[in-house]
């Protein structure tokens, strides 16, 4: 007869696992002797090995009881279903590691590859961060939206165009400008100007109208500012007296 740390030693788990296996009613407890003992005969160790082997094959604990006084045929369905939740939990994992893989992806996580290209672009030609991350979060939110509208993405074929480029760029500066910098006149002039000669030829979704999308954005923190405000208005004002006049 042994005792329970004999037990343990002889099977290779802790004398705490077998007290778990006690309270799990996996195991009999014995009476204790008259030496104030519990002792373990040749069947506890038998089915302390089977606990032990079903335990470290994967079986979840809930389920080794009813395996151990199971009949050979239930106990071969019953690991065949332990078998499928486990390659159930095997694809899931599996998946939850190709994600992770894709997060070293950056951007490319989230948005299509001519937006992506569109961002590395902007940092090229000194577009601050700041901006590259408003232009990336007006993304997101509209193929959130409309999946395929980013797909004729045409902004990073204007930036081929130096006008554009220095418009680009002179908004973005402008973010930090006084509302009243007499500056702000002169960009919101030019950009009418631009998009005048350039709505024509514009295709669909060359531009972040998703109106949506626009307020998200400028409830975001460092979305917009009181010159970008401003510079807003501007364009608009000269926008509508430009429609008004034709």
């Amino acid at each position: 007869m042994l005792t329970i740390g004999q037990l343990a030693d002889y099977v290779g788990v802790t004398t705490r696992a077998v007290r778990h296996y006690h309270q799990r009613g996996l195991l009999p407890e014995p009476e204790r002797d008259a030496s104030g003992y519990r002792r373990y005969g040749a069947q506890a160790v038998v089915d302390l090995i089977r606990i032990k082997t079903l335990a470290d094959a994967g079986v979840p604990l809930a389920r080794i009881q009813a395996l151990l006084g199971a009949e050979p045929e239930q106990f071969a369905q019953g690991i065949a279903q332990i078998d499928q939740a486990l390659r159930r939990r095997i694809r899931d994992l599996e998946q939850q590691r190709r994600r992770i893989a894709e997060l070293a992806a950056g951007d490319r996580l989230f948005l299509p590859d001519e937006v992506v290209g569109l961002l590395d672009e902007l940092r090229r030609i000194g577009v601050s961060q700041r901006a590259v991350d408003l232009e990336r979060d007006g993304w997101i939110l509209l193929t959130a939206r409309s999946p395929g509208q980013a797909a004729g993405l045409a902004k990073r074929s204007a930036l081929a165009d130096p006008e554009f480029r220095r418009l680009y760029l002179a908004c973005d500066q402008a973010f930090d400008w006084d509302p009243a910098d007499p500056r702000l006149e002169e960009v919101a002039d030019e950009m009418v100007a631009y998009a005048a000669r350039h709505r024509p030829d514009r295709p669909d979704g060359a531009t972040l109208d998703d109106p949506v999308a626009m307020d998200l954005l400028s409830s975001q923190p460092g979305g917009t500012s009181p010159a970008w405000q401003r510079l807003l208005q501007l364009t608009s004002d000269r926008s509508q007296a430009v429609t008004g006049a034709r």
